[in-house]
């Protein structure tokens, strides 16, 4: 077999020598045999009657020691590698690009090459160790020379080792005597690749255009206007809503100077602001009303513009608010609806609205009828969740079992009874918005387990389910009890307190703000009757002297008994309710303990009377055991008989008011008046609490 002669390959870094000896072998190593060698590495002692190729001009002094004169040399001339231009092929026209090397000679051979190969779009900055002074880039691009390229760069594009050329090649060949052999598959070889990066460039450009094709979909799709041009001014984007609004086809539009297509001059002047700050502004285009959202991108020289039509946004944030109204989702209080200024309550309120621009978890403390929910709705309209749900529930309102699955719904066949595909809880239902839990100190510990991990992991499962469902729900709570007190008995976690009370708001009690009384009163009366009423000064003397234990909800309890009862437009003393009802001429003040010192016969059931609403129920139910009609003439007479003495218009009133509350139903002739289902509920409870 005859021996392959020997082709040697001199070049300066290791990584040449590789990418070179492997572009050579694919080439001549049916014909040759080739050796490498690098001066990075090691060189030959002495070379004698070879075939030498240097990989540069640059190598030609390094290596000068190590050749004879019998040594037949070439010096490569070399050329970037195909198969990795296509990355720079893709970048945008005018994009900075620095060109990295090892030497200033090789830098500029690389810009040169790139050139000269029609990659001429980019504006290509030398860098190489040591260089003065350069221009900073964020895309940089190296033969093989990543090492070099600088620190604060984005991305590099690693061209690879710059292969031998074609010319060489052939000279190469020519040397060698086997031109004819080998000069139609080299050319081949050469061809492929042109063809390889063609289909390359050609897919590259069929995905871009798919691409292009989808965003303009999504550009003409939606209802805003969306405008951008370049630093220059040249429109590059103008969707399909700009048409209607600028009444100007896209496609006229698209590489026109902005000037060209909007005329308005302060618009103009509002779009071709230098800031790089986004700036919003109203406009008014064609009689039709626009916010104009205007924003920079900085590195693509560009700007962006939206228009929205500030009638269609009205629109759909009414749609979206109706919707939620319309599940009962929407919180219906502000800041407005709290009335008074007293400096308690006008506290309260700076300290609220300072807590409602955070999503951490709230707890109101206050007595009953303070209004902790008003403040709840309050704080959900203030914050930045004011678009989303606002759900209210009231955790002592509910057994344990009802409210674990309204809180955390449940899945198909949990229970007897449950719905077919499930249901979500409030939580799910709260998603985006706010949940409000009233009594909270009410739920028992097995919710409260429940409870601790939605608030710790922001996640649930439903009853019955497996799924874990992650939950975007800001917790607001609410109670009347002292928890700390709770917590030392053992009836409330700890942990769930400190989960519930990372934010704190005290709600003061109507007596500590009894200021706000004639305020409040007003407001009521305002809200009950469109007439003019007239308080005496006594009246509201007294108003403000009581202790309000049921705080604004007795106050407003009050007011409506006073309007019921009241006449001529006037409220007077007489219009008050008795704060409690006595019995006989001794003014004992009827309590459980009197109850239960009276015999318990039909004719002697004593008239459990707190008030008088139920001072009257009494007497209808005692007349109802001993079968007798009650009318108002044997009401006066029952009433008379605890010293409470009301004229007959007035036993009318509050007979009308308890038939509103659907206690009663009064009916014509013999029956008179009589309990009702919801009426003796009541008075039975009533006994029996005794």
């Amino acid at each position: 077999m005859e021996t392959k002669k020997q082709i040697v390959l001199l070049a300066g870094t290791k990584e040449t020598r590789i990418a070179l000896s492997n572009q050579l072998q694919s080439i001549l190593g049916d014909y040759f045999h080739i050796r490498s060698y690098s001066s990075e590495e090691m060189l030959p002692t002495q070379l004698e009657n070879e075939i030498v190729i240097l990989s540069s001009y640059l190598i030609k002094r390094e290596v000068t020691h190590c050749l004879s004169e019998s040594c037949r040399v070439i010096t490569a001339r070399r050329t970037v590698n195909y198969e990795y231009i296509d990355q720079l092929l893709q970048l945008p026209e005018g994009t900075d690009v620095m060109c990295v090397n090892d030497f200033p000679q090789t830098v500029e051979q690389s810009i040169q090459t790139l050139i000269h190969l029609g990659i001429n779009h980019l504006n290509y900055h030398p860098y190489y160790p040591g260089v003065p002074h350069y221009q900073h880039a964020d895309i940089a691009v190296t033969p093989g020379e990543m090492h070099l390229v600088p620190k604060e760069v984005k991305r590099i594009i690693n061209i690879g080792v710059r292969l031998i050329d074609i010319t060489t090649i052939t000279e190469i060949l020519g040397e060698l005597g086997v031109l004819d052999d080998r000069a139609t598959g080299i050319s081949e070889r050469f061809t492929e690749k042109i063809i390889q990066l063609s289909k390359k460039l050609a897919h590259a450009n069929q995905k871009a255009l798919q691409l292009n094709e989808h965003l303009d979909k999504v550009l003409n799709g939606v209802n805003d206007g969306i405008l951008s041009f370049d630093h220059t001014g040249k429109i590059t984007v103008f969707n399909e809503e700009l048409k209607n609004i600028f009444l100007t086809d896209s496609k006229q539009a698209v590489g026109k100077h902005i000037k060209q297509i909007i005329k308005d001059k302060e618009l103009l002047h509002f779009l071709t602001n230098t800031a790089s700050e986004p700036s919003d502004q109203f406009f008014t285009i064609n009689d039709t009303n626009y916010m104009v959202h205007r924003f920079a991108l900085p590195a693509e020289n560009t700007v962006i513009a939206t228009f929205k039509n500030t009638s269609t946004t009205i629109s759909m944030e009414k749609a979206a608010r109706y919707e939620l109204k319309r599940k009962g989702y929407i919180g219906k209080y502000y800041f407005s609806d709290i009335v008074g200024d007293s400096e308690a309550i006008v506290q309260t309120k700076n300290i609220a609205k300072k807590l409602a621009v955070t999503d951490l978890s709230l707890l109101l403390q206050g007595e009953s009828g303070t209004g902790k929910e008003l403040f709840a709705s309050a704080i959900h309209n203030e914050s930045s969740r004011r678009n989303g749900p606002f759900l209210a529930v009231n955790c002592s309102a509910l057994p344990e079992d009802l409210l674990e699955s309204e809180l955390f719904g449940y899945e198909e066949g949990a229970f007897t009874g449950a719905k077919k595909g499930g249901k979500q809880g409030l939580f799910e239902q709260a998603e985006g918005g706010t949940i409000f839990l009233d009594e909270i100190g009410d739920i028992s510990v097995k919710l409260q387990t429940r409870l601790l991990r939605v608030l710790q992991e922001k996640e649930l499962r439903r009853v019955g389910g497996t799924r874990v469902l992650p939950i975007d729900v800001r917790v607001i709570s609410a109670t009347n009890k002292d928890l700390a007190s709770d917590i030392k008995k053992g009836l409330f976690r700890e942990d769930l307190y400190h989960r519930l009370n990372v934010l704190y708001l005290k709600i003061p009690a109507l007596r500590e703000r009894k200021e706000d009384i004639p305020l409040l009163l007003n407001h009521f009366l305002a809200i009950r009757t469109s007439k003019k009423m007239k308080v005496e000064n006594e009246v509201l003397g007294h108003l403000i002297n009581r202790s309000w234990t049921g705080n604004i909800r007795e106050l407003k309890n009050t007011i409506d008994y006073m309007l019921a009862v009241s006449e001529n437009e006037k409220i007077t003393v007489k219009d008050l309710p008795q704060e409690a009802m006595r019995i006989n001429n001794d003014e004992r003040v009827y309590t459980a303990e009197t109850f239960k010192e009276t015999a318990a016969t039909s004719e002697e059931i004593p008239l459990i009377a707190p008030n008088e609403e139920a001072a009257i129920m009494s007497c209808i139910y005692r007349n109802y055991l001993s079968g007798k009609a009650s009318s108002r003439k044997s009401l006066l007479s029952d009433l008379e008989a605890l010293s409470l003495k009301l004229s007959e218009a007035q036993v009318r009133l509050r007979l009308d008011l308890l038939e509103r509350k659907g206690f009663v139903v009064k009916s014509k002739g013999r029956r008179g008046t009589r309990l009702t289902e919801n009426g003796l509920v009541y008075i039975k409870n009533e006994l029996e609490s005794l």
